[in-house]
């Protein structure tokens, strides 16, 4: 393992990190939200799940490095904002969860073995959470007077998700893919992405919000079209 490829390993590790600590403060933040038992109860149950993703990737890390990536990943994460209601909570779940699975798929046959098998463990959990958020939001945008008030917080909460990818075009990313640790730039990812939530957007008469409002940085020829 050269210098330059543990570098760009302890770098996925750290965004894995902070995503899945992420994911389960949210829940944990907003299970108080939650309106009824089998909600509550299926809410707990991914905050387990993102919790034992989280310890499987402070391992990996420990191993490579001897650090405690909870030091590299707190500031990041005291940033970050979180649902203040249910329908808040479904969208973050809509966009957010979604986004991650999205990112992850480009890290299965990752050249860094111990990563990929724990990829392919965390894709197979995740299956089990699709479809909650989406299905809420959907559900509340029936009522077409409830669609402003979705369109607000897809605008809160799509930046959030689309941080997942990182900065396209980068040359973090180009050796990256040389390197066999993903296959392609992140880009192209969060394209495939923005076209996967399109059909639900439409569905419920929301719209993207303008590109140079999100703080994102995207890919040249980025479609937001609907």
């Amino acid at each position: 393992m050269t210098t330059e490829y543990r570098a760009l390993v302890c770098q996925m590790l750290e965004s894995q990190a902070y995503r899945e600590m992420m994911a389960a403060n949210l829940l944990g933040h907003s299970l108080k939200h939650v309106p009824d038992l089998r909600n509550k109860q299926s809410v707990a149950h991914d905050l387990i799940e993102e919790l034992e993703h989280y310890e499987s990737t402070v391992e990996l890390y420990q191993e490579l490095t001897g650090r405690d990536i909870g030091e590299v990943i707190g500031e990041k994460l005291s940033r970050v904002p979180y649902p203040e209601s249910w329908m808040e909570l479904a969208m973050a779940q809509f966009l957010y969860d979604r986004a991650g699975e999205f990112h992850l798929r480009e890290y299965k046959n990752c050249s860094f073995a111990p990563y990929a098998k724990a990829v392919t463990k965390i894709l197979e959990e995740e299956e089990e959470h699709e479809g909650f958020g989406e299905t809420v939001i959907t559900q509340f945008c029936a009522e077409p007077s409830n669609r402003a008030a979705a369109q607000k917080l897809l605008d809160k909460w799509l930046p959030v998700a689309l941080l997942s990818f990182g900065r396209p075009g980068t040359d973090g990313n180009r050796k990256a893919i040389e390197m066999g640790l993903k296959t392609r730039d992140s880009g192209e990812v969060m394209q495939d992405f923005l076209d996967d939530i399109k059909p639900t957007m439409r569905a419920c008469g929301l719209r993207f919000p303008a590109s140079g409002s999100m703080g994102i940085e995207f890919a040249k020829g980025v479609d937001l079209s609907l």
